[in-house]
């Protein structure tokens, strides 16, 4: 039922506009450098949401945002602490459904999404990029679900979805581990939008967070430098 919701909303994203840059860039965030109590921390990083709201049988009912990425106040995504092992340090993000939205106590399903947006240059053709993050489950119970993705959407073909890459966080453990999604860019794909992030859906107010770092956007290859301690070495990892 994840995979039916996520397919629906691709072009509803792209209200998001194209980042100015004309080929992909590098993406590295471990979430220490953030001021973890402000509100604009994740936003101010390039985080962007969007929510999509479908009925008990699966019917899509609506769309809204896109929004700057709140910073925990119930709604989408934060920044939480202490959730880290060796090496996720403090910080962590933490990905969940927009409880804000009333629509849960009608049974409705409520989709939240929350990525960064970059636009794919001609000179990016013949690449490939992974998406690479630590993972843990929180309190994700219930019907609940949650994915992580990468996909390319089609602004001269009415914002079709061209690729939709994706891994299963529902039932992931409560220890951290590593994941990896690849693309490669092949000629179709230039002037397209590329997406990736974080979606989770759940109703009724059912729990859905799953934890985040060590997010990495590159070339595959190419290894981010990742600190040794939680210090002033960590917090550069960006």
């Amino acid at each position: 039922m994840n995979r039916i919701a996520t397919t629906i909303l691709a072009a509803a994203l792209l209200l998001v506009p194209a980042a100015s840059r004309a080929d992909l860039a590098v993406y590295s965030q471990n979430f220490e450098g953030l001021v973890q109590s402000s509100p604009s921390a994740l936003s101010g990083d390039g985080w962007v949401v969007y929510g999509n709201v479908f009925s008990p049988s699966w019917a899509y009912l609506y769309g809204y945002g896109p929004f700057p990425a709140p910073n925990n106040t119930g709604a989408f995504s934060g920044i939480d602490i202490n959730q880290g092992g060796a090496g996720q340090g403090v910080q962590q993000l933490v990905v969940y459904s927009d409880y804000a939205n009333g629509d849960h106590a009608n049974g409705n399903w409520v989709e939240s999404n929350v990525y960064q947006q970059q636009a794919i240059g001609a000179a990016d053709v013949g690449s490939t990029w992974d998406l690479t993050f630590d993972a843990k489950k929180g309190n994700l119970a219930g019907a609940s679900t949650a994915l992580a993705f990468i996909k390319t959407l089609d602004p001269n073909s009415g914002w079709a979805m061209t690729r939709f890459i994706t891994v299963n966080m529902t039932s992931i453990p409560d220890t951290w581990g590593t994941f990896t999604l690849s693309i490669t860019i092949d000629p179709g794909l230039a002037g397209q939008i590329l997406q990736f992030g974080f979606a989770n859906t759940a109703t009724h107010y059912e729990s859905s967070g799953i934890f985040y770092d060590n997010v990495s956007f590159n070339h595959t290859g190419a290894t981010p430098v990742r600190a040794k301690t939680w210090g002033s070495l960590k917090a550069l990892y960006r």
